[in-house]
């Protein structure tokens, strides 16, 4: 087993909240943890709490675009590092702006590396994804598409700070009122492909995809090596026999021409692109490519007026050795879609199974999220994730900007890390704004988090705050931001420990987690021999 060789002590410092919104209200709650933290509510009055030196004004990154710096790659992985979001002073920058996240593929990729004996790469790890993974049990909508659900409790990692989160729970539609639905499957079936967690596990998921549509709804085939093939024209997903025979003929062998494949696959789907109907273009890809054009941006040049027709698309990642999540991630970005990795027949089920309806048919498009704190009653704010979806202040109004989708039934959660002041009424104001699918003009909400809502102990906060904390300490502490130098593991895992819920998900975190210490406490007593 290849184990970490080195660990820095850390301390977990974490402030993240959740903020729930029901109807016209607002739901809080929040809890102290005393046993890990000590008693905190002096930090609901405010506390004289001194910056780290990093302190500064946030940084625009552009939603969709690459990463500031690369980070190193590992075992032949690609991976796009950004850095952590720093603490902002809410006096110079009140507004923080980003576009929603559904995509996963960041915790599985963490999942496998541990599964196999290591830990990820830092930079390819991305917090809110591993937040996003996991199911949390918000109010459904009693009125349109989406509810928006505020927390807000003292940090179970740093004294004087608090989490705020914001929560929003997508509707959910039952098979029977699913739009009709025309999927059109790219495959890699490059030689890069041979192996037995990629093609194969390619078409178990395929076929899983295909068992949960409905009759009328149609799929076709179309296959990239060296060159592209035209496997299945557009067929009833009643035609079981046919689909799951063409699927089976796959064989890998040859280059990586992902981007002749993606021009085809594109030009079928927009055949069926309407209002009324999903028309989604599933690429299923080590995500390798050595022929044509290799960049992203020149990729989605060719087909984004395709995009602008309505066509989605999901980027399924597989395998490892030469796995190209950079590319998978920002084609996701760009093509209006969401961005998943599969590790196991078990992740295929979850994915293209248990939540078919929200991988597959969009609820709400450019979903943009802008929290304004009030400089009166904060004194600094960190987003923690969301670099590479961060929005413009001036754009979140500007409904021509891209943003993010949510599917049916889906959750998307983000947290804060935020110093109060101890004065004001008001801690912050969310405002979410959305399009229905096919539209052109946004609707705006707002939701206000007021300081009296604010709860004294982290004991009395929801499931979901605690354990989203556990989640996105973890994530942090791991990719080195600088913001966890103080951070510890050991505060996360209590955190998780009382927030599993019975969720099995919940608890295989919480066994990954106790192994990641496991090997940082071996490492620390290497490191200081008797």
């Amino acid at each position: 087993m290849n184990k970490p060789s080195s660990i820095s002590k850390r301390v977990v410092v974490l402030c993240m909240g959740t903020l729930a919104v029901m109807g016209g209200g607002v739901t809080l709650f929040g809890n102290n943890l005393r046993k890990l933290t000590g008693a905190s509510a002096e930090a609901l009055a405010g506390s004289d709490v001194q910056y780290a030196p990093h302190l500064a004004k946030k940084s625009l990154r552009t939603f969709g675009s690459n990463g500031e710096e690369a980070g190193p790659s590992s075992r032949g992985n690609t991976y796009s590092a950004e850095r952590p979001n720093p603490f902002t002073r809410a006096s110079e920058d009140r507004l923080s702006t980003f576009a929603v996240d559904v995509d996963t593929a960041s915790y599985t990729l963490f999942r496998r590396y541990v599964t196999q004996g290591s830990l990820p790469p830092p930079e390819s790890i991305r917090v809110e994804e591993w937040v996003n993974y996991f199911r949390y049990r918000y109010p459904s909508p009693t009125d349109g598409d989406f509810r928006v659900d505020l927390e807000g409790a003292p940090s179970p990692y740093t004294r004087g700070r608090h989490l705020v989160k914001v929560g929003l729970q997508g509707r959910t539609i039952a098979k029977s009122q699913r739009k009709p639905t025309h999927l059109v499957f790219l495959v890699d079936t490059s030689g890069s492909m041979n192996a037995a967690d990629k093609l194969p596990l390619a078409q178990k998921s395929m076929k899983l995809m295909v068992d949960g549509l409905n009759e009328t709804d149609t799929v076709a085939l179309v296959t990239y090596a060296s060159g592209v093939r035209d496997v299945l024209p557009p067929t009833p997903a009643s035609a079981r026999d046919t689909l799951f025979a063409a699927i089976d003929s796959l064989t890998a062998g040859g280059g990586t021409a992902m981007g002749n494949g993606l021009e085809l696959a594109y030009r079928h789907a927009a055949r069926n692109a309407h209002p009324r109907n999903v028309s989604r273009v599933v690429v299923l890809t080590d995500g390798d490519t050595n022929i044509g054009p290799r960049n992203p941006d020149d990729l989605l040049e060719r087909i984004q007026g395709y995009v602008q027709e309505g066509v989605t698309l999901s980027t399924i990642g597989l395998g490892m050795g030469n796995y190209r999540d950079d590319l998978m991630e920002r084609l996701a970005n760009k093509g209006n879609g969401n961005s998943f990795y599969i590790d196991s027949e078990r992740e295929a089920r979850r994915v293209f199974q248990e939540r078919l309806a929200g991988t597959l048919e969009v609820i709400a498009q450019d979903v943009k999220v802008q929290v304004e704190f009030d400089p009166e009653a904060v004194r600094g704010y960190r987003l923690l994730g969301y670099e590479n979806r961060a929005i413009a202040d001036r754009d979140f109004r500007d409904d021509k900007v891209d943003a993010g989708e949510i599917g049916a039934g889906h959750t998307v959660t983000a947290l804060y890390e935020v110093d109060l002041t101890g004065e004001g009424s008001r801690v912050a104001t969310v405002h979410v704004r959305s399009k229905r699918p096919g539209g052109v003009e946004a609707a705006e909400q707002t939701f206000p988090l007021e300081r009296a809502s604010l709860h004294a102990h982290l004991d009395e906060a929801s499931s979901n705050l605690r354990f989203a904390a556990a989640v996105a300490g973890t994530a942090d502490i791991l990719r080195g931001a600088p913001e966890a130098r103080e951070w510890s593991l050991a505060t996360a895992e209590s955190l998780a420990e009382e927030s599993v819920d019975g969720q099995p998900d919940r608890s295989e975190f919480l066994g990954l987690l106790r192994q990641v210490r496991e090997w940082r406490t071996a490492s620390v007593a290497a490191s200081y021999p008797d």
